[in-house]
């Protein structure tokens, strides 16, 4: 055989070689990376700092995927994650953005931290820092402490509103959102703890109810025949509720939640709609993402008006 046909054969051979070991190298990089988990992120922003997540996933023996939630809306699925040379990167189509253009992320990885770049779908580049999400595992039952009315049905003494300008009042001792404006979140702050309030909103109405002000259980007018995440019931963007037990607008509803830890239980009227799920991150919207943190309770006020009343909280015992 010709001398330069074998050495073409074996530049084939080592490059096929080359080229199968690059890959092996490349999925077992995927495989074995140590960014998949759940992230909080705080992102500084042209406005500020604000709070983001990222859940990274492995499918399959190689392959990386995730959900991402910016600092509004609601997790977005990623479809593909690559991982290699200690650097994470994907890229996102955009949710509620104006701009067509992908959403960028890139990070590398030290000390069991993130740190990297956002480039926002209108071309803003934007520096985060994140640091892995607690599991917010309990070890034993919680003991509740003595039920709290976190609202007295005269002021707002114990609330503070932030986000806009503040259009809660009291009529007729209900707490009302007269317009969109502000959100409401209570002066103190909570670890585990059942909820009870009553709420009533208009036709086309949305709100919410900000579990640690992290967590957002929705409260909106609704008449779609296939439930989501993001309907009444749901914790916005992660958990679907398993019938909608809305008795609709214009009349008084009720939620009685349960939070232990990432465990949520969520009664709609007294129907059961989520049962003892994990709360996988932050929903957009939140106040920060120190997810580890006792938080408020906090009530949005940024959409529609919206009534509550009957707030009370019983927290676990320290």
């Amino acid at each position: 055989m010709d001398s330069s046909i074998l050495r073409h054969m074996w530049r084939s051979i080592a490059g096929a070689a080359a080229l199968v070991a690059a890959v092996t190298t490349t999925a077992a990089a995927q495989a074995n990376a140590p960014v998949i988990g759940r992230w909080d992120l705080t992102v500084q922003g042209a406005n500020g700092p604000y709070p983001s997540w990222v859940e990274v996933s492995l499918s399959g023996n190689r392959t990386l995927v995730g959900r991402f939630v910016a600092g509004g809306g609601s997790a977005r699925p990623i479809a593909n994650i690559t991982y290699l040379d200690n650097i994470i990167r994907f890229a996102i189509p955009p949710q509620w953005d104006s701009a067509n253009t992908d959403m960028t992320f890139e990070a590398t990885i030290a000390n069991d931290m993130l740190t990297g770049t956002i480039v926002t779908s209108a071309g803003q580049r934007e520096a985060f820092t994140a640091k892995r999400a607690p599991a917010l595992r309990r070890t034993a039952p919680p003991v509740w402490g003595a039920p709290v009315a976190l609202f007295n049905g005269k002021d707002l003494t114990g609330w503070t509103s932030f986000g806009g300008t503040n259009n809660w009042k009291v009529v007729s001792a209900i707490l009302t959102n007269t317009k969109p404006g502000a959100n409401l979140m209570t002066d103190a702050t909570f670890t585990d703890f059942t909820l009870h309030l009553e709420f009533r909103y208009p036709k086309y109405g949305n709100s919410g109810v900000y579990l640690r002000g992290r967590h957002e259980v929705q409260v909106e007018d609704i008449s779609d025949a296939e439930l989501n995440a993001t309907h009444i019931g749901g914790v916005y963007g992660f958990l679907v509720p398993n019938e909608n037990a809305a008795k609709g607008p214009g009349v008084w509803n009720s939620y009685d939640i349960t939070l232990i830890g990432r465990r949520v239980t969520v009664v709609l009227n007294g129907k059961t709609v989520i049962a003892d799920q994990v709360i996988p991150g932050i929903t957009g919207g939140a106040i920060d993402s120190d997810e580890g943190a006792p938080g408020p309770i906090y009530l949005q006020g940024d959409h529609t008006t919206v009534e509550y009343r009957n707030i009370v909280i019983t927290p676990v015992k320290p």
